[in-house]
């Protein structure tokens, strides 16, 4: 198997309300949901594809970690998630209330708007040409 990135650690406040969250706003699929024991589980959402990282989601357990949920990359965009129909998925996304923190642009590379998901991390939401 070649090396691939399998997994990203995405931290949460609650795994319930990620797992809702990802699979009604952003179409994704809960591939994993195993107890751990105590109050732990390994939770994996992700694009409905076979390629591809997906989240393992990660419920913070100390202050440390709670501070750090929704800070992914400082403030930028953390996360890009391609897509074959922006139309649509825009469209979908709008009316599961995602916050869009931008009209969707044309650039040279395709079309893109960046969006804050749950805890405020910024994405792409990017159509390639």
């Amino acid at each position: 198997m070649p090396k691939t990135i399998a997994h990203v650690t995405y931290l949460v406040h609650d795994y319930d309300e990620a797992i809702t969250w990802f699979c009604s706003a952003l179409n994704f699929n809960l591939f994993e949901d195993q107890a751990l024991g105590g109050a732990k589980r390994w939770v994996v959402v992700g694009p409905p594809t076979d390629f591809g990282a997906r989240f393992l989601l990660a419920k913070a357990d100390n202050a440390e970690q709670i501070s750090h949920i929704g800070k992914a990359a400082g403030g930028r965009v953390a996360y890009f998630l391609n897509t074959d129909n922006f139309a649509n998925d825009y469209k979908h996304m709008l009316a599961q209330h995602v916050q869009f923190n931008e009209e969707p642009r044309h650039e040279e590379y395709g079309t893109v708007a960046v969006f804050s998901d749950l805890y405020g991390n910024k994405w792409d939401l990017l159509q390639r040409k």
